[in-house]
């Protein structure tokens, strides 16, 4: 009879898709002649126990029941150890694998050792395009998918803290892996267009954060148009928009090709003639609409006398100065009666 204290050591072992995972197995405490070393492993891939490799004093490493080159025996029948390396890990490897060595006389000692997958998750953030509005509404979502563990995705929002919410929620996979999706929500004002916001995305298959930056849109059509005057002959169409607006210049009349040039937003007075004399129209238009501005240009004697940016304006200010005369006269007449 002999009694011994033999101690196969294994280890617990976590890795991450796709990488590669040495199996530790090495015997210590015995002098007892080594006959085998063999595996066995009961996985996702092969539920129920599964001889997959054996090592041999003289023949060395086998395969059994097929050839699978991503397991490499890198031990030592002299060092009493049988570790294994497998490369290119996927879900279906997880499970418990089975050291044993087979002493004579004692019989066979084994040790198990788990194998656990992590998958890092594919992020990604979308824009889910909100208009301009009053209304809460879903801003940008932010997935993680097909992490395992599940994946913990949150909003850094900076400024913006006390204007947004998040909902969060994680969808099981039968794979084991799992998919996080967090919905940013808030009232789609001007005021938060074009703040950058992040997501963040942390799991133990990382190792660090994934933090993807994200630019908050804001979707409206062109705002009130603005015709300022860039030099004395050269004048620029400005609206608000998003997405941008195109610019379109137009003219009440014939379009004087070699005095004048538009391009994009600005209108460039090549020649001061008056052919130039006129009402011109700049046009701002995205998807979501149109406005319109306009500039009346009038030129004598080469020189640009009078332009008046902005000729809508003049249109609210003329009945504004009729009324105020009106006012004034209907005050005076008051006043002579009284005396």
């Amino acid at each position: 009879m002999y009694l011994t204290a033999v101690q196969v050591i294994g280890g617990n072992i976590t890795v991450v898709r796709g990488g590669t995972a040495v199996l530790p197995c090495t015997l210590t405490d015995t002098e007892e002649l080594l006959s085998q070393i063999s595996w066995q492993r009961r996985t996702r891939g092969k539920p129920r126990t599964d001889n997959f490799f054996t090592i041999l004093p003289i023949s060395g490493p086998q395969y059994l029941n097929g050839l699978d080159g991503r397991f490499k025996y890198i031990g030592s029948m002299a060092g009493r150890d049988g570790s294994l390396q497998l490369s290119n890990v996927t879900l279906l490897d997880e499970g418990i694998y089975s050291c044993i060595f087979t002493l004579f006389p004692s019989g066979n000692h084994q040790t198990d050792i788990p194998l656990n997958l992590l998958v890092v998750p594919v992020t990604s953030v979308k824009d889910d395009r909100p208009f301009l509005g009053s209304d809460e509404v879903s801003l940008a979502t932010c997935t993680a998918a097909g992490s395992r563990p599940p994946a913990d995705v949150k909003w850094l929002t900076g400024s913006l803290k006390e204007r947004l919410n998040t909902t969060t929620s994680s969808t099981q996979h039968d794979d084991g892996t799992a998919t996080t999706v967090s919905t940013l929500f808030g009232i789609p004002t001007i005021k938060i267009n074009r703040h950058q916001v992040n997501c963040v995305v942390t799991t133990p298959a990382l190792p660090e954060a994934d933090v993807l930056p994200f630019t908050l849109q804001v979707y409206f059509p062109p705002m009130e148009v603005n015709i300022r005057e860039r030099s004395k002959d050269s004048f620029e169409c400005l609206s608000e928009a998003n997405p941008n607006a195109s610019v379109t210049w137009t003219r009440s009349g014939p379009w004087p090709l070699s005095a004048v040039k538009a391009e994009g937003s600005v209108l460039t007075l090549l020649s001061l003639s008056s052919d130039l004399n006129g009402l011109y129209q700049c046009e701002a238009t995205n998807l979501h609409g149109t406005k319109k501005g306009h500039l009346y240009v009038h030129v004598t004697s080469g020189t640009c006398t009078a332009c008046w940016v902005l000729f809508g304006l003049l249109l609210v200010f003329i009945p504004f100065c009729a009324a105020a005369w009106w006012y004034f006269f209907k005050f005076k007449k008051s006043q002579r009666y009284q005396l």
